[in-house]
């Protein structure tokens, strides 16, 4: 009788799998197996390497280390025409780093490849035309773009060009960074950014914030918005709007406020240390506390004028004049407040008051009693004046414009009163006043 386990054998026939599949897999199980463990580093893994102490000489401190690359939730898989060279390609000219050996097939194309840029990987293989997997230049061009951000987008594309890019697009300024497009030797398109430069915060001493205040928030924005394009966004409270779109500034409405006049935030290193000084020279201070736009104290000078102490989340006190920050821009743009006028009753008292709280310096301006404000390093932003002998403190703005006869027009169509454009030895100006009685003008160079 035959053997039933003998009769019911099969020949085997070794399975062919994909080769993309086997590769990866391979690679997978080669990460796990030396991936250390926790016993092994502490539950740390180690980033850097520093030479300890000894004969040798003292420790010296690691070196920063690079940006953790991950894998993220989208990830690019570049297929290209000649994986081996493209590997160096990027390493070369895009500071790519090797993350582990490539996997090889046996044909000796580049089944598997991944490489790290700044926190992030990319991963690339050879062409397989038997599983349609073809780089652009095969296909015809770039499907897709790629976009990379590094911190010199002008140097790293002047050198993906000479190392033989096709340029499709220079590099220039937009609103959202500096950027310029490249197509690398294997066809794939680049878009290569920088994100746009911080703009320099206020200085001790600037302007932060101005908030106007009035009685009708409602009717001010019809007012503001039909005569200087301001568009508006709710503010903190029911009377509270902010203005949006300003490039350079940050403005704001508050209602149900009988003196009309503008409450301002001035900028300073140390709001503590500015609170004690406004206490010392005779003023008011609360005590400083946290809101989420920064650290507020809200003040008032020993002529009863309204103001807060302010310092932005995350900014580090430095001198008490701010030295070495860059200076802010100082040209006002539409609808932005290009000079103050703080009119107060007594400008001795007022000169000696806020040249005690925020290191401000005076010279004298060009009408009696009046004053032009500086700080160590150039001019106040806004460009600020003092005058003296007024009944109470008021702060008068002058909005800058860009067609001044035209804003005109619009005030007195909103409802409001204008003066003739007259032409000034700094520039033209028109003196305003809303359709709720508060005072502004009007300027343009």
């Amino acid at each position: 009788m035959a053997d039933p386990l003998e009769a019911l054998r099969a020949s085997i026939t070794p399975a062919d799998p994909d080769p993309v599949f086997a590769a990866r897999l391979r690679e997978r199980l080669r990460r796990e197996l030396l991936r250390p463990t926790g016993a092994d580093t502490g539950g740390i893994m180690p980033t850097t390497t520093a030479r300890t102490g000894g004969a040798s000489g003292p420790a010296t401190p690691a070196e920063p280390a690079e940006p953790e690359a991950r894998v993220h939730s989208l990830t690019p898989y570049l297929c290209v025409d000649d994986a081996p060279r493209a590997l160096e390609w990027y390493a070369r000219v895009l500071g790519a780093r090797r993350r582990g050996e490539p996997v090889m097939m046996e044909d000796g194309r580049v089944g598997h490849a991944e490489l790290e840029i700044g926190d992030s990987v990319l991963m690339l293989a050879d062409e397989w035309p038997e599983l349609e997997l073809l780089g652009p230049k095969t296909r015809g061009g770039p499907s897709q773009s790629v976009y990379l951000t590094v911190p010199d987008v002008d140097t790293v594309v002047a050198r993906a060009v000479e190392e033989g890019a096709e340029l499709a697009r220079p590099v220039a300024d937009y609103p959202h960074g500096r950027n310029g497009v490249i197509v690398d030797p294997f066809g794939h398109r680049w878009m290569v950014t920088s994100p746009p430069a911080p703009t320099p915060g206020p200085r001790h001493g600037d302007i932060a914030y101005a908030s106007l205040l009035l009685p009708d928030v409602e009717r001010a924005t019809d007012f503001y918005g039909s005569v200087l394009g301001w568009r508006f966004a709710p503010g903190s409270a029911a009377q509270g709007r902010r203005v949006q779109g300003l490039p350079h500034q940050r403005i704001g409405l508050w209602g149900g406020q009988g003196h009309r006049t503008l409450f301002l935030y001035f900028a300073v290193d140390d709001v503590h240390a500015a609170a004690e000084r406004v206490r010392s020279a005779g003023g008011a201070a609360e005590e400083p506390h946290d809101e989420p736009f920064g650290r507020v104290s809200k003040c008032t000078d020993d002529q009863g004028m309204d103001f807060a102490l302010f310092n932005e989340p995350g900014s580090a006190p430095a001198s008490s004049t701010g030295a070495g920050r860059p200076s802010p821009p100082v040209s006002a743009s539409q609808g932005e407040i290009s000079y103050l006028t703080l009119q107060v009753p007594d400008s001795a008292r007022a000169r000696a008051f806020f040249g005690t709280v925020l290191d401000w310096n005076f010279s004298p301006g060009r009408v009696p009693d009046g004053w032009s404000v500086q700080i160590d390093d150039g001019e106040l932003h806004p460009m600020t004046g003092m005058h003296g002998g007024h009944d109470r403190p008021t702060i008068v703005p002058v909005y800058a414009v860009d067609d001044i006869d035209a804003a005109v027009s619009r005030v007195r169509a909103a409802g409001g009163t204008a003066t003739e454009p007259e032409r000034r030895p700094y520039g033209t100006l028109a003196e305003c006043v809303d359709d709720q009685g508060s005072r502004f003008y009007l300027g343009s160079e």
